[in-house]
């Protein structure tokens, strides 16, 4: 494989406190994650699996090892560096959507771009290609209230890929639709791997989800267990 990676883990390790028991949730995790690609982390609840994506993506400090992300040791920079690290070159996708209830989808996707530094028609116009490319156009105007589950989720999508991350980091983006909406929100997330050359790090139990991934690495136990490139992926759907 040409592409260097763009995360890199070295010996991971996340320990929290359980009353005064201490409690080791990842044990040295290292590996690499390349760009133009779906890696998809899968393991039972409590294995670890977002953990270990807080800890690549900036969310949550590990114990002991090294995040290096775009060439940047991420931990060595301090809280400010961080956050704006995160803003200009993250995207994030939750399972439970994070819209902001008082804003149509449009301005849902259009309003976080003022923060890098992008507005007027310049910010429109990405918001309108966000939309357009996960199919909510002809419900921009439209308050969460007014959306399915599904486009919720489209909508979500849609305020990550408006800023044209280089990384996209998404937790059990599946899990809360049924499968027509769940097969959409993972081919979107394929597209913007495929078509885009963005590192898209997906976190799940959802079996539906291994078709799409190009990697699938599964964790048990704060371990990587197996790390895998299923054949044939399946085909972006349009």
């Amino acid at each position: 494989m040409s592409a260097e990676p763009t995360i890199r883990l070295h010996g991971i390790e996340r320990e929290f406190t359980q009353g005064s028991v201490p409690v080791r949730v990842l044990k040295g995790i290292t590996l690499d994650v390349r760009p133009g690609e779906l890696t998809l982390i899968m393991g039972p609840s409590g294995s670890g699996k977002s953990t270990l994506l807080a800890a690549a993506s900036g969310l949550l400090r590990p114990s002991a090892g090294r995040v290096e992300v775009l060439g940047t040791e991420l931990w060595a920079l301090d809280a400010t560096a961080i956050d704006r690290f995160r803003l200009e070159n993250c995207g994030f996708v939750f399972q439970g959507f994070n819209l902001f209830a008082a804003l149509t989808a449009f301005e849902q996707v259009v309003y976080p771009l003022g923060f890098t530094g992008v507005s007027g028609a310049a910010a429109t116009a990405a918001a309108e290609e966000a939309l357009a490319a996960v199919g909510m156009t002809h419900r921009a105007a439209l308050l969460p209230t007014a959306l399915s589950g599904g486009e919720k989720q489209r909508v979500a999508i849609a305020r990550a890929l408006a800023k044209r991350p280089r990384l996209l980091f998404a937790d059990e983006p599946t899990s809360a639709l049924d499968k027509t909406n769940g097969e959409a929100v993972v081919t979107l997330l394929k597209e913007a791997a495929r078509l885009r050359g963005t590192t898209v790090l997906c976190v799940s139990h959802d079996p539906r989800l291994i078709a799409h991934a190009d990697r699938v690495l599964r964790i048990e136990d704060g371990l990587v267990t197996s790390d895998e490139r299923p054949t044939p992926t399946k085909p972006i759907l349009h």
